[in-house]
C-alpha cells in the first residue's frame, strides 16, 4: 500500500517561516513535519511513498531525498505551478495507477495525528477521516439562573466533525479530480453526492492540523505524550 503526501503549498498563514522553506519542513519538537509523517506512515507498515512537491521543492527534495534514511521509498511529483490540493493528487496518477493496490492513503502536508490509516481502509470504497470540531475560544459554562460556574478550554464540540486531511482513497478519485483545484471543493462534494465516501470518526486520537504559528507551540506540548504512538 502507498502513502501521498501533499506537500506543494505555499503557507501563507506560517509566514515568515515559510519564506525560505515550505510548510511540511516547519519543525515541531525540532523535527519537519513531513519526517514526523513519513515515520507515522512507516510505523504502518506504508513504506512506498509518494511526496507532491511544489513551493521550495529542493528543500524537501534535499532533506528526504530517496527516503531510505528513514527506512522507506519515496518518489516525487512535482508541480510546475500550483495545482491546488486535487489538482496535485490529479498529477500523481500515473505512479499510483501502476500499484497493484485497490487504493492509497492520503495526507495533508500539514497534518499530525497518531491515527491507524488502516482503519479508514474499505477495499471498495473511500474513507475520510473525521475529528471533532474543537472550539477557538474556552467557552463559560452556565446554570439555570445565568451564573457562571466554570470554565472550559478551548473544548471539543461533540456531534461537530472536521475533515482530519487524512483518506483512504480508491483510484475511483481520478475520475472525480479536477486538473487544477482543490480537493475540498471538487471531488469530496462530488463524490459525497454519488455516495462513494465514508466518514470515519476519530475520538480518542491525538491530530493537530499546523495552520498557525500558536498551532507549532500547542503541537509540541501535545506531542510530548503521545510521542511513541506516531512512529
Amino acid at each position: 500500500m502507498k502513502g501521498v503526501i501533499l506537500a506543494g503549498g505555499l503557507g501563507k498563514r506560517l509566514k515568515p517561516l515559510t519564506d525560505d522553506k515550505p510548510k511540511p519542513m516547519i519543525e515541531v519538537m525540532n523535527i519537519p513535519i513531513i519526517e514526523w509523517q513519513i515515520k507515522w506512515f512507516k510505523k504502518h507498515n506504508i513504506n512506498e511513498i509518494i511526496i507532491c512537491v511544489g513551493y521550495l521543492k529542493e528543500n524537501i527534495l534535499d532533506y528526504i531525498g530517496s527516503g531510505n534514511k528513514f527506512g522507506v521509498k519515496v518518489a516525487y511529483v512535482v508541480e510546475e505551478k500550483p495545482l491546488g490540493t486535487g489538482g496535485a493528487l490529479k498529477n500523481s496518477e500515473l505512479l499510483l495507477n501502476s500499484s497493484i493496490d485497490t487504493g492509497f492513503f492520503m495526507t495533508n502536508g500539514d497534518v499530525l495525528t497518531d491515527l491507524n490509516p488502516y482503519d479508514l481502509y474499505d477495499e471498495k470504497s473511500s474513507g475520510i477521516a473525521l475529528v471533532p470540531l474543537r472550539s477557538p475560544y474556552g467557552v463559560v459554562q452556565l446554570n439555570e439562573e445565568n451564573a457562571v460556574i466554570g470554565f472550559e478550554e478551548k473544548p471539543e464540540i461533540k456531534n461537530m466533525w472536521i475533515n482530519a486531511g487524512i483518506y483512504y482513497f480508491t483510484k475511483d478519485i481520478f475520475e472525480c479530480l479536477p486538473e487544477v483545484g482543490n480537493l475540498e471543493v471538487t471531488a469530496l462534494p462530488l463524490m459525497a453526492r454519488e455516495n462513494k465516501l465514508r466518514g470515519v470518526k476519530f475520538t480518542k486520537n491525538f491530530w493537530r492540523s499546523i495552520d498557525s504559528h500558536k498551532d507549532i507551540e500547542e503541537a509540541a506540548k501535545e506531542l510530548a505524550t503521545v510521542n511513541n504512538n506516531i512512529h
